[in-house]
């Protein structure tokens, strides 16, 4: 496309200038009441002319084979006028101006030919959908998301009794953390399909991140309600395995997360899942959260898709580390849902430390941390072995790190 886009404009560039420099050329001549008048014009023509296809082969606008073309034209044409000027000084007061009807003529059949390259052998239709391929350039990714949630809303209020577009409107509340809409969308859903687990899955997700990050009764008893129906069920055991991850429950993470295995779903990122079961059974047997030195973590260390994290206390909350706390670090994606990219498990014992974060040590689901540009980092120095902080339990945080990046957290707040 980009070769017939050269060619049409050439084409048009050469046929226009053959076409109107000699009507202008003519009219520059016939006032022209001296013949050495006119030899000075074609100089200053030239001379024009010459810069400015010096200027486009500066901008690469031409090559250089095409600008040695042009210029020797160029040189052939002067020439060819110098001659005539010389010899039929006449030719000032005897030539006739033609008209306009001429040039104009010619001028609109070239458009038209060019047009008709650009219609039939241009691929004009389909280079209209690839303009509409990007109607959100220029956007933030929330302006995106709000934009598709008008849409949907939109959609929705049209078409009320369409069970799947509240399905999917469902999901998108929750990535846009309006968790409240999510729920009550669920349940929109359910009263005209009846209750289902791949409804009340997803339900049990919202209430759960409502309730900020905790296992509540209310959620429980969805989550019971759910696996119930369907013990395969994959966005309910995401939830369980997710929770347990949190909560150093780590077998029954790896027993959730299997179940989804061993079902055969297509509908699941299995890689993500797999990579979740390897953290899980790594930090079931240690406490350092470093990562294991064998063939299948090899060289994940020196990947961008990594953050590196100095963790350590600050002199005023140093007394109040005691030997048998446990330090967990994860990492949750600045732009979306607010949903763990990575988490370590770490005893208090081994601060100041470096944490790696990647890939490894996702928790699972089909968002990883080398999906994210930046990320947010948050430390949880817990006294009660839950990554939800308590009363006592020291805090520290970091508002936005490139991922790729090395980053300094200091555990700086004890919470109240």
């Amino acid at each position: 496309m980009t070769t017939l886009w050269i060619f049409i404009a050439l084409f048009l560039l050469v046929s226009l200038v053959l076409i109107w420099f000699p009507h202008f050329r003519q009219q520059k001549m016939l006032q022209t009441e001296e013949a050495g008048v006119r030899k000075q014009t074609n100089l200053e023509l030239f001379n024009n002319r010459l810069a400015t296809l010096e200027k486009e082969l500066e901008d690469e606008q031409l090559d250089q084979v095409e600008f040695d073309a042009l210029k020797k034209e160029l040189e052939i044409s002067l020439l060819q006028d110098m001659k005539q000027g010389g010899n039929d000084e006449s030719l000032v007061t005897k030539m006739k101006p033609k008209g306009l009807l001429w040039p104009v003529v010619m001028s609109v059949a070239v458009l038209g030919i060019s047009g008709y390259f650009y219609t039939n052998l241009g691929a004009y239709a389909n280079l209209d959908k690839t303009e509409q391929a990007s109607p959100h350039a220029g956007m933030t990714a929330d302006q995106i998301m709000q934009q598709r949630l008008q849409m949907m809303e939109a959609q929705a209020k049209a078409e009320p009794e369409n069970s799947q577009l509240l399905f999917s409107l469902g999901h998108s509340y929750i990535s846009a953390n309006r968790y409240d809409d999510a729920i009550n969308t669920f349940d929109k859903a359910m009263v005209l399909v009846g209750t289902h687990a791949e409804l009340l899955g997803p339900k049990a997700t919202a209430m759960y991140y409502k309730a900020n990050q905790q296992m509540t009764a209310a959620v429980q008893a969805i989550v019971d309600q759910a696996l119930s129906l369907d013990p395969e069920d994959p966005s309910t055991l995401l939830l369980v395995g997710m929770d347990s991850f949190f909560t150093a429950n780590y077998q029954k993470a790896i027993d959730s997360w299997q179940i989804i295995l061993d079902s055969d779903r297509k509908d699941v990122d299995r890689s993500a899942i797999i990579n979740a079961i390897d953290s899980a059974k790594m930090r079931m047997g240690s406490e350092t959260g470093e990562m294991p030195n064998d063939a299948a973590h090899a060289g994940v260390q020196s990947t961008a898709k990594t953050v590196n994290v100095e963790v350590s206390v600050s002199d005023e909350l140093a007394q109040q580390v005691g030997s048998s706390d446990m330090l967990f670090i994860f990492a949750r994606n600045t732009e979306g849902p607010k949903v763990p990219l990575a988490a370590v498990k770490v005893s208090a014992k081994s601060l100041p430390t470096t944490i790696t974060l990647d890939d490894t040590t996702s928790m699972g689901g089909d968002v990883k941390l080398s999906g994210a540009k930046q990320v947010e980092i948050i430390a949880v120095l817990s006294k009660h072995g839950t990554v939800k902080p308590q009363s006592g339990d020291l805090k520290g945080h970091l508002a936005m790190v490139n991922v790729g990046d090395t980053a300094q957290l200091i555990i700086d707040t004890q919470v109240k």
